[in-house]
């Protein structure tokens, strides 16, 4: 791969590259259209000559607030190119949350999605003094604040871009709050562009590869690994429109490549493996035995002649179906941001879908190990990247095998802005990172996580407890769309379960079960969510099972404050909103 010192230079260099191959696709009225990375730099070209007409300049800051989107690229690299730093916020967050964000990055712009954000964020300018002009994407010409008139006024006077050095800030990435107010993290062009170009030494793609992109680019995750690393190959990237669609979106694009958290890769097995379950009871047992086949090969274990042959048929007329589902062309897949259950993981790579597993943070740029083709085991997160680093601080955990995950390299981020005491906690003095995660490695070299610092807990009888591993087994059956595990200073596991409201219909119309309006109050349904629990919790340790449950009917999202943008749990949000609940569950215990 070429070197770039920034990513005005990448983003220009792969614009000129593949100039006539589609780079940035969006569904309009039921149709993919597609812009090319020739139209694509001449969008930036107006864009950053625009924001330069506004005054921006080196140094400010241009905030964004929307979801993926033509618009959010170009005004990503329309950024860099007047040598200003990005800052992405999530339209799912709350006022108050962008409020903050503009105020702590002190932005000069920032860009908006739609009109009632633009009001929004209009109308807190009395507040924010350094925030000298909102544009509104969906503002109409001839209107204060108009995304097209700002790309008008660029064209007529076009503005050369600027070359970053190195050490520039790209972007700020807020963290995403699962505990205090968001955290800016600095992310300098180094940081974002080394970590592209270790990425590339391990993982080859190439422009005939395209894409379904639905990770936020908000996130270090889905900006550089989606849109900054795909540019960097000159692949296609069609934008997803909405969460619901993902499955027939994938259908109509037919990726080849698929970067995605677990909960995505769960809600896949949970399809699949549904579909499975209404079949036949002679085909299950094919396609089971199939799956058993293809796992032998994946370990490399040797297969008879009739297996071999067994095998190629259940995956030209079994499995090929299933990968028909998301286009019939995936041929990678990844996934990283959470623990993902490795039952999950060796049942799409048996589906003939080849699956990596990887790890980062915000904080790295966020990729710090990844397996590979050429270097791959199940239940790791990989072997570290070329020219990145990894420590293992057993002081922390006073275990030998295992400790805090510290981590060096280029990719390592400048530090939090304004945020000199959380910068000495997670900035060492010799450059590395405590990353707040715990992990150890194997006698291969390979890098396994084992959870969260701040997310572990102690029970009474002092044994410790990392819920979110737990949580992701039981995710895999299909009656539980959440699920809490709690049980901070208490004598035991209980689980907070959201019921998937759509199979629990399902299963009560297979039973002759006529359910009430609110499922979570029939007995019949807890039966079925604790028998669920049991049947996934045999792989648990004893006094990691949950011991009694409750049922909720309202899911965990980003919408009522209970995921993070990244749809990561934010738990101390749920139990403040399910405490009593959650404390009933000993009262009645203790009773029983």
């Amino acid at each position: 791969m070429k070197h770039f010192d920034n990513l005005v230079e990448l983003y220009q260099w792969s614009c000129a590259q593949f100039a006539d191959r589609e780079m940035l696709g969006t569904k309009q009225d039921g149709v993919w259209k597609w812009l090319t990375y020739r139209q694509f730099r001449a969008l930036v070209d107006d864009a950053r000559a625009g924001l330069a007409g506004l005054g921006i300049q080196r140094g400010d800051r241009v905030a964004f607030i929307g979801n993926n989107s033509v618009a959010w690229a170009a005004a990503a690299y329309a950024t860099y190119g007047v040598g200003a730093a990005f800052v992405p916020m999530y339209q799912a967050q709350r006022p108050g949350e962008w409020q903050f964000i503009l105020a702590d990055c002190s932005a000069r712009a920032a860009i908006v999605a739609n009109d009632a954000t633009y009001d929004v964020i209009d109308g807190m300018r009395a507040n924010l003094p350094d925030l000298r002009h909102v544009i509104g994407l969906a503002r109409p010409e001839g209107k204060p604040g108009s995304w097209r008139d700002l790309l008008a006024a660029g064209a007529a006077l076009p503005v050369e871009a600027l070359s970053p050095d190195p050490g520039d800030v790209a972007g700020f990435i807020y963290t995403s709050g699962t505990t205090g107010k968001p955290k800016g993290a600095l992310l300098s062009h180094r940081n974002i562009t080394s970590n592209i170009e270790a990425v590339h030494q391990i993982i080859e793609l190439s422009p005939e590869d395209r894409y379904l992109s639905f990770l936020p680019w908000a996130h270090s995750y889905g900006q550089t690994v989606e849109l900054h690393m795909l540019l960097s190959w000159g692949a296609a990237m069609a934008i997803n429109d909405e969460l619901p669609r993902l499955l027939d979106n994938l259908v109509e694009v037919k990726p080849t490549v698929l970067v995605a958290v677990p909960r995505i890769f769960n809600r896949i097995y949970d399809a699949v493996t549904r579909e499975i379950a209404g079949r036949p009871e002679l085909v299950q047992r094919v396609v089971r035995h199939g799956l058993e086949q293809a796992l032998k090969r994946t370990r490399g274990e040797p297969l008879g002649a009739f297996d071999k042959v067994e095998l190629a048929l259940d995956d030209r007329m079994i499995f090929q179906k299933i990968r028909d589902k998301f286009g019939g062309r995936l041929r990678y897949a990844f996934t990283g941001s959470a623990a993902i259950s490795r039952k999950v993981i060796e049942f799409i790579d048996a589906l003939g879908i080849a699956i990596y597993e990887g790890y980062g943070l915000t904080e790295t740029s966020p990729v710090v190990s990844s397996n590979a083709p050429a270097a791959r085991k199940f239940g790791s997160v990989g072997k570290v990247l070329p020219g990145v680093r990894v420590v293992i601080d057993t002081s922390v955990t006073g275990d030998p095998k295992q400790g805090e995950i510290v981590v060096y390299g280029p990719n390592v981020m400048l530090g939090y802005h304004n945020r000199p005491e959380e910068n000495a906690a997670a900035l060492m003095p010799d450059g590395g990172l405590r990353t707040g995660d715990l992990g150890y490695f194997d006698e291969d070299g390979y890098l396994y996580i084992s959870g969260r610092i701040k997310e572990q807990y102690k029970l009474e009888n002092g044994k410790y407890v990392m819920p979110s591993t737990l949580e992701e087994s039981l995710k895999l059956s299909p009656f539980i769309s959440n699920v809490m595990i709690y049980g901070d200073n208490r004598p035991h596991n209980v689980a907070l379960v959201v019921p998937d409201a759509q199979a629990l219909q399902g299963w009560a119309r297979k039973q002759g079960l006529t359910l009430p309006e609110t499922p979570t109050t029939d007995e019949r349904v807890h039966e079925l969510i604790v028998s669920e629990i049991d049947r996934l919790s045999g792989d648990f340790k004893g006094f990691e099972k949950p011991r009694a449950v409750a049922l909720v009917a309202e899911d965990f999202t980003t919408a009522n404050g209970l995921l993070t943008p990244t749809l990561k749990l934010k738990r101390t949000e749920v139990v403040a909103r399910h405490g009593k609940v959650l404390d009933d569950l000993y009262v009645d215990r203790t009773a029983s």
